[in-house]
C-alpha cells in the first residue's frame, strides 16, 4: 500500500496493540516518516478525525502497515 498525505485510515488493534477496542482511530495522513524503522512498521504523522471528518487533535503514531485499513472514499482507494 502506497501511502500518501491526505489518504485517510483506519487504525486498529491490527496496526498496533495501542488501538484495540475503544481506542481504535480514523487518520488522516499529513507525511509519511522516510526513516528505516522495524520491517512492516511505519511513522505518520496526521490529524485523528471526528464522525464528521473534522480533524480533532494532530498526532503522530508508529504502526504495521499492514494493519491499516483504508477508509472508503480515501485517495489511496480508487489507486491501482
Amino acid at each position: 500500500m502506497d501511502l500518501r498525505p491526505g489518504d485517510v485510515v483506519h487504525v486498529g488493534a491490527e496496526a498496533s496493540v495501542q488501538f484495540s477496542g475503544d481506542r481504535a482511530l480514523t487518520f488522516r495522513i499529513i507525511r509519511v516518516d522516510a526513516r528505516a524503522t522495524y520491517d512492516g512498521w511505519i511513522w505518520l504523522d496526521g490529524y485523528v478525525l471526528g464522525p464528521a471528518g473534522n480533524a480533532l487533535q494532530r498526532r503522530r503514531i508508529f504502526v504495521r502497515q499492514e494493519g491499516l485499513r483504508v477508509s472508503p472514499g480515501s485517495r489511496t482507494a480508487g489507486r491501482p
